[in-house]
C-alpha cells in the first residue's frame, strides 16, 4: 500500500502537468496563427481544472501504472476551428505538433533539473523528499517520451494524424479526413480491448518500448551532461 501511494503522489502530479501543458500548447500556437477560439473559452489557462478529463487524465493512466502497462490518457481536448487559422493546411500541422513538442521540450527540462540536483542525490542518504524528487522527475520525462511518441501516431484523433492529413495530397486528405470518427474506437479496441482479452497482444510495447528506452538515455545522457558541467 505504501508503494502505490508514492507512485500515485509521483505519478498523479505528473501526468495532469505533461496532459495539461500539451493541450495548452495546441491552444496557445492555434492562437498564434490566427484562431482564437481556445482563447475565448478560457482553455489557454494552466488551471488543470480547465482540462483535466477524470477517466482519461488520472483514472485510466493511473491504473495503467498500477498495473506496470503502457501509460496513456487524454484531457478535453482544447478546441480548434480550422477554418479561423490564417493557413489551414499548415496551421493544424502546427498546432498538433505543438503537443508532442511541449511534451519534449518538458522532458529536457526535467532532465536538466535532475542533474542539477543529481551530486546531491548520489549521497548515500538523499534524505526521503529528494530521493522523491528523482523518482518523479525520472516518471515525469518517461510520461513526457511516451506522451510525445504515442500522440504521434497517424490515426485519429492522435496528433500524428493531422500532420499526415497536412502532407497528404488535397484529394486524399479529405478522403483521410472521413475516417476520422472511426479512429477513436479503433484505438480503443487495438489498444486496449484486444490486449485485455489476448494477453500476448502487445501492441504499444511493440511500437514504442525500444524509441521510448532510446529517448530515455538519451535525455539522461544531457541530465549527466548537467551534471558534470
Amino acid at each position: 500500500m505504501n508503494e502505490t501511494i508514492y507512485t500515485a503522489a509521483a505519478l498523479i502530479p505528473a501526468l495532469i502537468i505533461a496532459i495539461v501543458f500539451h493541450e495548452v500548447a495546441h491552444g496557445w500556437v492555434a492562437n498564434a496563427l490566427g484562431d482564437p477560439t481556445a482563447k475565448e473559452r478560457k482553455r489557454l489557462s494552466l488551471n488543470p481544472f480547465r482540462h483535466v478529463d477524470p477517466v482519461g487524465t488520472v483514472i485510466l493512466p493511473g491504473m495503467l501504472a498500477l498495473v506496470k502497462a503502457p501509460i496513456f490518457g487524454w484531457a478535453k481536448p482544447v478546441p480548434v476551428i480550422k477554418q479561423r487559422l490564417r493557413n489551414p493546411r499548415f496551421g493544424m500541422m502546427a498546432v498538433a505538433a505543438a503537443g508532442p513538442g511541449s511534451n519534449l521540450v518538458m522532458a529536457a527540462l526535467a532532465a536538466v533539473v535532475l542533474g542539477l540536483i543529481a551530486p546531491v542525490a548520489d549521497n548515500p542518504e538523499p534524505g526521503l523528499a529528494l530521493g522523491f524528487m528523482v523518482y518523479s522527475l525520472f516518471l515525469f520525462i518517461q510520461i513526457n517520451i511516451f506522451l510525445a511518441l504515442f500522440n504521434m501516431l497517424p490515426i485519429p484523433p492522435f496528433d500524428g494524424s493531422h500532420i499526415v492529413e497536412g502532407l497528404l495530397p488535397p484529394s486524399m486528405a479529405a478522403a483521410y479526413e472521413k475516417v476520422r470518427p472511426l479512429g477513436f474506437p479503433l484505438v480503443l479496441l487495438v489498444l486496449v480491448v484486444l490486449p485485455w482479452l489476448i494477453p500476448a497482444f502487445k501492441p504499444v510495447a511493440w511500437l514504442f518500448e525500444a524509441p521510448v528506452r532510446w529517448m530515455i538515455d538519451q535525455y539522461l545522457l544531457l541530465a549527466k551532461a548537467v551534471a558534470g558541467a
